[in-house]
């Protein structure tokens, strides 16, 4: 019986399937032992049945094909980064429009109350003035001291709240939705900082921030007004010194004297 050989792709009674094609193991070398597959293709082979003379994958043998998609995908990693570099070194410095100078900052008021309870609501304000002939490039305020750090190893997140920004309902198109009740549009990267842009000579900025107090004990908030974010642009008083204070008290474990009325909405100050 003649073999089925021919010179056609897939053509005879016993030819390998596409999938079997692309499955061929690599040539064997000179310590790779006969594994079954090539047991059975040299028997295959020595019944008179020709491989296709064609090979797969137009032109290139199976085996190559995982090197090849390795080295493409090496390749586009590497453009990748270069990319990458390229476009965090070509931006400006985040200090590079900051002007230079000193800044004269009054601090009309900075208000906070010293005696606090637990659940009951307060507002710290500190409002500034910009008492000097050049408009401020970026007035600012930091507060630290809504949260403390815990020594405790136990502990998964050591940071806890000594006063929580309350809520503020809003709605963003027909959805609402909840702000934190601080100055609006002054939010930045810097934790615990609000920046509300220029301020021109003459004029003052309210920053107010709405608060609970989340656990009892003594508490200590430290301010500070900064005439822009980068260090370039410093914020003085009138004496030269920097415009910082320190709101410190007391939060009882009293609960406020309030209730929720009937209607589960509004709050009556005092008991039935």
């Amino acid at each position: 019986m003649s073999p089925t050989c021919s010179n056609k792709f897939f053509v005879g009674r016993k030819t390998l399937s596409a999938a079997a094609l692309t499955k061929l193991s690599p040539p064997r070398g000179p310590d790779r032992p006969v594994g079954r597959r090539s047991l059975r293709h040299r028997n295959h082979h020595r019944k008179g049945v020709c491989a296709p003379t064609q090979p797969p994958l137009g032109g290139l043998s199976p085996w190559y094909v995982p090197p090849a998609l390795r080295r493409e995908g090496a390749a586009l990693l590497a453009l990748g980064a270069t990319l990458l570099l390229a476009s965090c070194g070509s931006g400006k410095r985040q200090d590079e429009d900051e002007p230079a100078g000193r800044y004269q900052i009054e601090v009309v008021e900075a208000t906070f109350p010293k005696q606090q309870k637990l659940a009951k609501r307060s507002h710290l304000i500190i409002r500034v003035r910009n008492a000097g002939q050049k408009t401020v490039p970026n007035i600012a305020v930091t507060v630290n001291g809504f949260s403390e750090r815990l020594k405790d190893p136990d502990l998964s997140d050591p940071n806890r709240p000594v006063f929580v920004i309350n809520g503020v309902p809003k709605r963003v198109g027909d959805y609402p939705e909840a702000k934190e009740d601080s100055p609006p549009g002054c939010e930045t990267a810097y934790v615990g900082t609000w920046a509300c842009g220029p301020l021109k000579p003459g004029r003052e900025k309210e920053f107010r921030w709405g608060v609970t107090a989340s656990r009892a004990g003594e508490f200590k908030i430290s301010w500070r007004v900064s005439a822009g974010l980068d260090g370039k642009a410093k914020a003085l008083d009138a004496e030269g010194n920097k415009p910082v204070g320190v709101f410190a008290g007391t939060i009882s474990d009293a609960p406020p004297a309030t209730r929720v009325a009937d209607d589960g909405e509004t709050v009556i100050r005092g008991t039935r």
